[in-house]
């Protein structure tokens, strides 16, 4: 199963540069999809399918904020939109495809965890994001395989971000923020699934520049687009890329490949 993760920085923005052509191209059988900042009336019929993967989308009550997108070759057993907190499901953050079968329990999610770089306020709204999605996400574990894809906006170690020293106080790199990603790779269990195939990259492993200065063009960058899955799940990727070649956003989308078919 070849599964994409994309945040768009607004769907129609990224059609103008070139996704929507580029994305059939790839033969995935997922396109998780982030930032759609779009409701329905913009999207159906003209983005909710790419190639033969159609589409299901949790939309922002907010028009023009947050929302994503889970595109798939395969119909799911049952779809999830939202992961039941009132305060951040009316953000369009969270859209999960269950494909269950007799004897197995799989889910692909596309998730968009908030940032908290435009103030104190949106970054005391990402911690309670996080303080709801890790007991979540082991919830899920204990009853069901699951690969999670979506911009998670933090950069683990630092080896994630170019100028880790000087990012230390800063939304992204905030020291509680990276410590909840250490849980969740280590009691909590899951697997950041680019760093076991890719442990040792630096500079290529960015996903993320910011528009400000010349950030793009010097790879002044940071590593924020993950895979999350159960270990069973993440045993079986076999080889990934991050597509830099045309720029559709100011994210690069991550593509893994796993040895299973849904």
């Amino acid at each position: 199963m070849k599964l994409i993760t994309a945040n768009l920085n607004g769907i129609r923005s990224a059609s103008t540069k070139g996704f929507f052509d580029w994305a059939p191209s790839q033969r995935a059988d997922a396109i998780g999809v982030q930032e759609v900042k779009a409701q329905a009336d913009v999207v159906d019929g003209q983005f909710d399918s790419i190639g033969k993967l159609q589409g299901h989308f949790h939309y922002a009550e907010k028009k023009g904020y947050s929302g994503v997108g889970l595109y798939t070759r395969d119909e799911p057993s049952e779809l999830i939109i939202g992961f039941g907190s009132p305060e951040f499901d009316a953000e369009g953050r969270w859209v999960e495809k269950r494909f269950d079968k007799p004897g197995r329990k799989l889910s692909l999610i596309s998730c968009y965890f908030p940032s908290g770089s435009s103030g104190e306020d949106r970054q005391q709204a990402k911690f309670r994001f996080l303080a709801l999605m890790y007991p979540h996400l082991m919830a899920l574990k204990a009853e069901r395989e699951f690969i999670l894809v979506g911009d998670i906006n933090i950069a683990h170690q630092q080896a994630d971000l170019k100028n880790w020293r000087s990012n230390q106080k800063n939304s992204g790199f905030l020291p509680e923020e990276r410590a909840w990603l250490t849980q969740l790779f280590g009691e909590g269990g899951l697997v950041d699934v680019y760093r076991q195939l890719e442990p040792d990259t630096t500079d290529d492993c960015y996903t993320w520049w910011s528009n400000r200065g010349q950030a793009y063009a010097n790879n002044v960058g940071w590593r924020l687009d993950y895979h999350f899955a159960t270990p069973a799940l993440a045993a079986l990727a076999k080889r990934c890329a991050i597509y830099k070649e045309q720029k559709f956003s100011d994210h690069a989308p991550l593509t893994i490949d796993y040895d299973f078919k849904l």
